[in-house]
């Protein structure tokens, strides 16, 4: 049970009368025979001229020239009229005859327009008889329009362009628009919404059935997005006309870029292929996999454009997923340079919110050097950055490890989230060998220090890029590692690096040194806590003072400890805890830095081979160590063998 369209029959004559004849001719069959031939187009209509002459003003001046200018006045032979110019050809000359004749005549959504454009250009009009076809038309038009269904039918119908200029300038097509805008603005909360027994009459139609016995839900509530399927069946030009009148009488921007996305997605091949969905509505995808009419390139690429033009200016109405597929499209199509720049724009000032997978544009120049399009990138980031406030935030290099935070303060939220979208991108984009390292490094560069909490999304995309490119000089190395911070690794991120053979010697050097500085900052932070816990539990209160030997020794590149303060010096030279308790500071930090079970001691083995340390015996060694600083122990100060 759907919503009941609206009909009228006018006429009282048997529609019998009208009968079809080849090739292509009407004829009216009554006891008299035809004395006119009406001709329009190729169709021929053999009718009398009485019928006609009294309801039209046209055809009355016609078959007086017609007949006037027939040699001798002979009433016996049927004068001919050709009509070649009335709006809706045939088809609506014929409605108009069996109204001549009273012949019954259904009236419809679908044949209104047309009937009312022709009635005015036949001159249908009270001054030849009352009730005449204008005063029908026009009549029932207005009922049509009360309608949502019927203005879409009488809308579609104004698509034909012989029809087209007369229902502008009769300015049915400005009503039926404006009926349509009314309705889709209308609040469907409302006791008094227009649609309400459409949207009833819909849940009806869509009651469940179960084992024969109907089960009436309750009635359907209507969304936001009500409208946007049948609007998306309109051309192009009615379509542009809506959104201008709906926005007229202030929809939301949200809704009427919801209408325009479901637009697109109905007409543009590209979009539907990857199956965007950003409103996320169930009519949006509907529409998105219905049947729609196969655009060429060329009108793909004209509606691309517009669809951009009329999208609302307001940040974040459209998600930047869509954003990025019309981008996407638009390079596909070759769009106009002022279409894609309008994506390009509107993308970076919310980039924040795009998604990697959607960065990933396809570069189809002919002469482009890359698979995606990093430029693009690039002028979006830009963008991004130019209309992003500058934030300033605490410098997380003198933390302590652990003490990184993952979740930046709520102004960095922006930044912090494009810094890892552009981590991201680079490493995507880093395993082409074309991609130029002044590319790489601006793009990288036009994200500010403070956006990135730690630096190992930056650090995985310069190692992915020096791997896909080994043939990079060691002036460009050096150029790509200044982009990160050593000091914003993570202990992961520093255990990788410094057995990294692609990264620059200077860089291994200062991984390992904040490696052993924030290993020290641990450890004193630890023999802290536990001195204050032996503090707080002595019954005399006494605290022993701390002995020079307990002192850290950066000279030798790592920790020295005693056996007296529960640490020894293993045969590699490097602290292990014997602390009782394995979750302890200490003892998670100095098992992950013993070179016995990881690889760090292959890391330092080949630094120290780079600066020619190893290889040194054990006496020589001994021999240049430093002598014992004024005032310290008597104790001879243990060193680190590096083991190369």
């Amino acid at each position: 049970m759907a919503a009941a369209a609206a009909t009228r029959v006018i006429g009282s004559k048997p529609s019998d009368c009208f009968q079809f004849q080849d090739p292509n001719t009407w004829t009216c069959i009554t006891e008299l025979a035809s004395d006119v031939v009406v001709q329009v187009g190729e169709m021929s209509f053999h009718l009398h001229k009485m019928p006609l002459i009294s309801r039209s003003g046209t055809l009355k001046k016609l078959v007086n020239e017609s007949t006037g200018d027939d040699d001798g006045g002979d009433d016996s032979k049927p004068c001919t009229v050709r009509l070649d110019d009335v709006p809706g050809g045939a088809e609506a000359f014929l409605l108009a005859a069996r109204f001549c004749y009273d012949v019954q005549t259904e009236l419809k959504a679908g044949n209104v327009v047309l009937l009312r454009c022709a009635a005015e250009h036949l001159a249908m009009t009270e001054d030849y008889g009352e009730g005449n076809l204008v005063e029908q038309a026009e009549s029932f038009l207005s009922e049509v329009l009360a309608g949502w269904d019927d203005t879409v039918r009488a809308l579609d119908s104004c698509d034909d362009d012989a029809v087209l200029p007369a229902a502008e300038d009769l300015l049915i097509l400005p009503r039926c628009i404006d009926s349509l805008a009314d309705k889709a603005c209308a609040d469907p909360t409302l006791s008094g919404w227009p649609m309400l027994e459409y949207f009833t009459a819909k849940s009806l139609e869509e009651t469940a059935i179960w084992n024969g016995i109907g089960a009436a839900g309750r009635p359907q509530s209507p969304g936001a997005d009500w409208w946007y399927e049948q609007a998306s069946s309109f051309g192009l030009p009615v379509y542009k006309r809506l959104i201008a009148a709906v926005r007229s009488r202030g929809m939301s921007p949200e809704n009427v870029a919801g209408s325009l996305m479901h637009y697109a997605r109905c007409h543009l091949s590209g979009l539907r292929r990857r199956g965007d969905n950003s409103d996320g509505s169930s009519r949006g995808r509907a529409g998105a996999s219905g049947t729609a009419a196969v655009l060429s390139a060329g009108d793909q690429r004209t509606l691309l454009e517009e669809i951009v033009a009329l999208l609302p200016v307001q940040k974040s109405v459209t998600p930047t997923r869509f954003l990025l597929g019309l981008l996407r499209v638009a390079t596909v199509l070759h769009a106009a340079a002022a279409c894609r720049d309008a994506l390009e724009r509107r993308a970076g000032n919310q980039l924040e919110e795009a998604a990697l997978g959607d960065l990933l544009i396809p570069n189809t120049g002919y002469s482009a050097e890359t698979l995606y399009d990093v430029d693009s990138f690039q002028r979006m980031l830009e963008q991004f950055m130019v209309t992003t406030p500058p934030a300033f935030a605490a410098s997380p290099e003198s933390t302590d490890e652990g003490q990184l935070v993952d979740a930046p303060p709520a102004e960095l939220m922006p930044v912090s989230s494009v810094a890892k979208l552009v981590d991201g991108y680079l490493a995507e984009v880093g395993t082409e060998a074309n991609l130029k390292p002044s590319k790489f490094h601006t793009i990288a560069a036009l994200v500010p220090a403070y956006a990135r909490a730690i630096d190992d999304g930056l650090y995985r995309a310069i190692d992915i890029y020096l791997k896909a490119h080994p043939w990079l000089t060691d002036s460009e190395r050096e150029q790509l590692c200044r982009l990160m911070n050593c000091q914003k690794l993570s202990l992961e991120a520093c255990t990788h690096a410094a057995q990294n053979e692609r990264l620059p010697l200077r860089v291994v050097v200062q991984v390992l040194f904040f490696e052993q500085l924030r290993l020290r900052t641990t450890l004193a932070g630890w023999f802290f806590v536990s001195d204050n816990a032996d503090q707080g539990s002595s019954s005399d209160n006494c605290v022993l003072p701390r002995r020079p030997d307990d002192d850290l020794d950066f000279a030798a590149g790592s920790e020295v400890t005693t056996e007296e303060d529960g640490f020894a010096t293993d045969e590699d030279g490097f602290a292990a805890a014997r602390h009782d308790d394995p979750s302890s500071p200490a003892m998670s930090v100095a098992e992950i830095h013993r070179p016995g079970k990881g690889k760090p001691k292959s890391a330092l083995s080949r630094l120290l081979g780079k600066l020619g340390l190893c290889g040194r015996s054990s006496s020589s060694r001994q021999q240049q160590q430093p002598p014992p600083l004024p005032g310290a122990s008597g104790k001879r100060r243990k060193s680190f063998d590096f083991g190369c």
